[in-house]
């Protein structure tokens, strides 16, 4: 995923494809964790940049997951 992924273009993105992109997303930052520890890191700044987008990506999985439940609570509040 490229540094920076702005929230617009996450949204026009499915659940499945969002959950492939967290994961390479963590494992990414543990790569880069390891190389921190080992003094192989160039660029420090990037693990900054996947923090973010790791927060960005579950961010739009949860705003998904609010809409979800507001729509199923507005759902049960007709019924009654």
């Amino acid at each position: 995923m490229a540094a920076g992924t702005k929230p617009n273009e996450l949204r026009n993105k499915t659940d499945d494809e969002l959950l492939t992109e967290l994961a390479e997303a963590k494992e990414e930052k543990f790569n880069l964790r390891f190389q921190l520890a080992t003094n192989q890191l160039d660029n420090h700044a990037r693990i900054k940049a996947v923090k973010q987008d790791i927060a960005r990506i579950l961010t739009v999985l949860h705003e998904r997951e609010l809409a979800t439940v507001d729509v199923a609570a507005g759902t049960e509040e007709r019924a009654c």
